[in-house]
């Protein structure tokens, strides 16, 4: 494979062509980078080497950790659930506000301290008693390779796999990826094309196609997640504007994160969100018509707990990552009228964290 790359933790890829002038473009994302011999796009991790372009690090880990699946986060997939979580290095976005800079922005390759195949961590959260792997800390779209491999090794042993993700990936890999992906939890960074291209060197509008493609065209389950910015994506307009495009070209049903920000990376100058404004948005979404609107980040036990939509009965309560009362019946229906709460979830949720519970199911 070349010296520049460990032979033991490359593969070749198949999302890219040759240009006519030799050079070979990347089509995994809409970045589309053009890359001569030896160069790596901007991700980091999938390189030129020869005649192919090349993923370096399949099998290679940034690191595991057992975590809630609320976490993610996802609150209508099996609430309570455990989730193995790991990621790689690299990413395809330049957000000027990573959290997780020291993985996604990392140009080293010791970053990878756990070798893992597929098999080993399908294994791994069998033995462990997750539920699902997530794939996460940086984005899944850069080793589409290898978390397509894990999702299928870990179908072996009934462990569902999911997606924490920016979204910004091109159509054929799209399709590929989300195929091998029981749940996805979708980063909707903003509502404005400025943002995305000044903010994270990206796009908006291929993330957009992309929650269009998850809600229409597959059965990956969705939430959305939106981490609130003082003075760059947290106007009432644009929160008004990110909720009316969910509830009319997505589903009213579509549950959304409204995260509070934390000053980290190059945006260490900006204030943190205030638990005010992240409260404030939810009300927005609400009063737009979507149906399961949390906040995160915040203490808020209001915005953290799942509510009946019909009869407002309170279906889930939670404090940050723990389940307290849970009153769903067994099909996943409110007790108080039947009405149906999306989502996948069990007769009683998951002990993560806590190892009893007050299960609030009629007989």
């Amino acid at each position: 494979m070349g010296s520049k790359f460990d032979r033991a933790f490359t593969v070749p890829t198949r999302y890219w062509h040759e240009l006519e002038d030799g050079r070979l473009q990347c089509d995994l994302c809409p970045r589309a980078c053009k890359l001569r011999d030896g160069q790596r796009g901007l991700c980091f991790v999938r390189a030129r080497c020869g005649p192919t372009i090349v993923l370096t690090t399949y099998g290679r880990s940034s690191g595991f950790c057992v975590d809630p699946i609320e976490k993610k986060p996802l609150n209508h997939f099996y609430p309570g659930s455990a989730v193995l979580s790991f990621g790689t290095a690299g990413c395809n976005l330049s957000c000027k506000f990573c959290q997780n800079w020291d993985i996604s922005k990392s140009r080293e390759t010791e970053t990878l301290a756990s070798p893992a195949s597929p098999r080993a961590i399908a294994e791994s959260a069998y033995e462990h008693g997750c539920q699902s792997v997530a794939f996460t800390y940086n984005d899944p779209v850069i080793f589409h390779e290898y978390a397509v491999d894990v999702a299928k090794a870990c179908r072996d042993f009934d462990i569902l796999s999911v997606a924490v993700t920016a979204g910004y990936i091109c159509p054929e890999p799209r399709r590929e990826l989300f195929s091998a992906m029981d749940a996805a939890n979708i980063d909707l960074k903003a509502f404005t094309e400025d943002f995305y291209r000044k903010v994270t060197g990206g796009a908006l509008q291929p993330v957009l196609d992309t929650l269009e493609y998850i809600v229409n065209d597959t059965s990956t389950w969705i939430e959305i997640t939106t981490l609130l910015i003082p003075g760059y994506n947290d106007s009432s307009s644009e929160v008004e504007a990110l909720s009316k495009w969910i509830a009319e070209r997505l589903h009213r049903d579509v549950p959304l994160h409204f995260t509070a920000f934390h000053p980290d990376w190059k945006m260490r100058d900006v204030p943190s969100t205030s638990a005010v404004a992240v409260k404030r948005a939810r009300e927005i979404a609400m009063a737009n018509g979507l149906k399961y609107v949390y906040t995160g980040n915040v203490n808020d036990d209001e915005g953290d707990a799942t509510f009946c939509h019909s009869c407002g009965l309170k279906l889930i309560q939670r404090h940050w990552y723990e389940i307290g009362e849970y009153s769903l019946r067994p099909n996943g229906n409110c007790p108080n009228c039947g009405t149906r709460c999306p989502g996948h979830f069990s007769a009683t949720p998951g002990d993560w964290g806590r190892r009893s519970h007050r299960i609030l199911i009629p007989d």
